[in-house]
């Protein structure tokens, strides 16, 4: 089936005041680039695959979107009214609403846009725009109206009078056009002063033809914040923050201090999960049910269970089993695993390696590269010494073992099942099951009972 409706996002423009070499749509914003936002809102509101208009640095930002819009290229740049007109030829036949928006403003939602189209259907007008009422118009065109409250003009500030830049309705920037009335009308745009071609010049043009412009009013102003500079790029990320940080506490996780807590738009919590100050949990994070994280704790791709506690750590690329504590001080880097109620102790590293059901770790060791059965304890200062220079070597540690303080394991290596380290031990030939092993280098010097 044919779309009904399309999608048109602008990102075409410099943003030079970002002082940036990087293309302004795709500056991060809590973690994803600025232009992933409008995109995700206009997708869901249209039901449809939108349109990016593309101008400066273009080949980067049809790289990084690919796989979720079409383009068109705006060269050169003539406003907002030729970038329309660039976006027509990616547009699909027997369209009948056009909704526009643009790249650098992250924050308006999908169902802000599914308003505006709705209000457009009913509409007899060519046109249904958005407005917000502020204080601060932040550069915003004037929305100016008949004695009787229709919509006339949209004046932007710079051609502004004195009187007309105290009008605190502002447009937004984000709209729903009648699709033919708008493909027949943008070749009638005045060319401006500046030799650009304005999207706000349709507003007079409906209202010289007797047509009806219909004006749909924001509820929420922090939707309309446009990003222009890295002031604007902190301002949107604390509103975009706050909107998520909201939707948790509503869906029943705790956070300590909200303001203090940096949660990003790809994470998922459990309920009765409390999150304390500092935190920070970024990309495809998924945390379990009734878990306690931080203070002070970084998780990134990371997945972790249910009654899980985690205190002023740094997880990357890990699994987190349920009732696993860790820390203070502990660092899961990529691959690594940790089983069923493991207990990792302050100080403690453990990199590509799983930690098999139970096992404790108290303090000050380090594991890579290992594979470490359940119900094993690995003392304090313990070191798998994986790697030789040139390439790194498994560690096998076979259920039940009692790893000593201060060994040092020097791969490849086994330790059977139930087999002991002596402290200090410097060990660098496979351990039996049920032998200890003391020593430098490490000499078995009895075998154990089994228990």
């Amino acid at each position: 089936m044919k779309p009904t409706v399309v999608g048109i996002v602008l990102a075409a423009g410099k943003g030079t005041r970002m002082k940036s070499k990087t293309p302004k749509v795709l500056h991060p914003l809590l973690g994803q680039p600025m232009l992933a936002y409008a995109l995700q809102a206009m997708q869901e509101a249209t039901g449809a695959r939108p349109v990016v208009v593309v101008g400066h640095g273009a080949e980067a930002v049809q790289t990084a979107f690919a796989d979720q819009a079409d383009f068109a290229l705006q060269d050169p740049p003539l406003g907002t009214g030729h970038a329309v007109q660039a976006a027509r030829q990616a547009v699909p036949e027997g369209v009948r609403w056009v909704l526009v928006s643009n790249g650098d403003m992250p924050l308006l939602t999908a169902d802000t846009l599914r308003s505006l189209l709705d209000a457009q259907r009913e509409h007899a007008g060519p046109i249904t725009m958005l407005t917000v009422e502020v204080d601060d118009p932040r550069g915003f065109g004037r929305v100016v109206r008949f004695p009787d409250g229709r919509v006339q003009a949209i004046v932007e500030e710079a051609d502004a009078t004195e009187e007309q830049k105290r009008i605190r309705e502002l447009n937004v920037g984000a709209y729903c056009f009648d699709a033919a009335w708008l493909w027949d009308a943008l070749p009638k745009l005045p060319l401006s002063p500046k030799g650009e071609y304005y999207l706000t010049d349709l507003v007079g043009l409906a209202v010289s033809e007797g047509r009806s412009v219909q004006a749909l009013r924001l509820e929420d102003p922090t939707e309309a914040i446009g990003v222009n500079t890295r002031v604007h790029l902190a301002e949107a990320a604390a509103a975009l923050q706050r909107r998520i940080n909201r939707a948790w506490m509503t869906a029943g996780v705790t956070l300590i201090d909200p303001d203090r807590t940096y949660i990003e738009p790809t994470v998922r919590l459990g309920q009765d999960t409390v999150i304390w100050p500092d935190c920070y949990l970024r990309g495809e994070t998924v945390i379990g049910e009734d878990c306690e994280i931080g203070p002070n704790t970084i998780v990134e791709d990371t997945r972790i269970g249910n009654r899980c506690r985690i205190v002023a750590s740094v997880l990357e690329h890990a699994v987190v089993e349920d009732d696993v504590d860790i820390g203070p001080f502990g660092h899961l880097r990529k691959g690594a695993h940790l089983a069923k109620g493991v207990h990792m102790g302050n100080f403690g590293e453990v990199k590509n390696s799983y930690l098999g059901p139970g096992v404790k770790m108290g303090h000050f060791s380090y594991i890579g590269d290992a594979t470490i059965a359940e119900d094993v304890n690995i003392g304090a200062g313990t070191i798998t010494c994986n790697y030789d220079g040139e390439r790194k070597h498994p560690t096998k540690i076979g259920k039940g073992a009692f790893i000593g303080s201060d060994t040092m394991l020097v791969a490849p290596l086994e330790i059977g099942e139930g087999a002991r380290t002596g402290a200090g031990a410097v060990v660098t030939k496979n351990v039996p099951p049920y032998s200890l092993a003391v020593g430098v280098p490490a000499r078995v010097i009895r075998k154990l009972e089994k228990k």
